[in-house]
């Protein structure tokens, strides 16, 4: 039963959010931001995490809300799918290279939120998707999902790379972290006893 919903509803924006932790990686996405859906669909198949995510927002303005706001309810929908910790690796660390990118993710379900970015863009779009907000996106996630995420590029020139390297290395720490320890299934990984 790892399994969470979320929505949320605000003058700006409607999103709703499901995950299935123990999913196959399937994703029904539709935030009206194509690049974005994208890279969210990266969370699904290398996460192998089954995630929908249906959102309105005014992107009449921009795209700012609506990616902040799936942030959010992602972040929220993890906490809430994995509980209380109790079995789960805790931690985990991906390296995920495309072409001539490569991005390194390190996550700790810790339950005190922290967020390190050293990720260099070198366009301010790809496309017409903004890309300071690949930062907002996994700062939303991070502080709503109570974790300590740490994402940096260590080379790369196409920004469609960096930013896909980003989703990608995130999906797979974040597949590895929220595992199940079959040597500690009913144990919080922690030496508080408590997370």
């Amino acid at each position: 039963m790892r399994k969470a919903s979320v929505e949320r509803k605000t003058k700006e924006t409607s999103i709703k959010v499901s995950v299935n932790l123990d999913g196959k990686g399937a994703g029904k996405i539709n935030t009206g931001i194509g690049f974005f859906d994208h890279m969210l669909m990266q969370i699904a198949c290398h996460g192998l995490i089954d995630l929908n995510v249906e959102a309105k927002g005014d992107l009449h303005i921009d795209a700012h809300h609506t990616v902040e706001d799936v942030g959010i309810c992602i972040g929220q929908a993890l906490r809430k799918a994995w509980g209380d910790r109790k079995g789960l690796v805790r931690m985990g660390t991906a390296y995920v290279p495309l072409d001539e990118a490569l991005t390194r993710t390190a996550i700790d379900l810790s339950g005190r939120p922290y967020f390190v970015w050293n990720v260099a863009f070198t366009a301010p779009k790809i496309g017409d998707f903004d890309v300071e907000l690949v930062e907002e996106f996994f700062k939303s996630l991070c502080f709503n999902a109570q974790i300590n995420l740490h994402i940096e590029t260590l080379h790369g020139r196409n920004n469609h790379h960096i930013a896909e390297t980003c989703f990608k290395s995130c999906a797979r720490a974040l597949r590895a972290a929220t595992a199940v320890d079959p040597r500690a299934k009913a144990a919080v990984p922690s030496t508080k006893g408590t997370l």
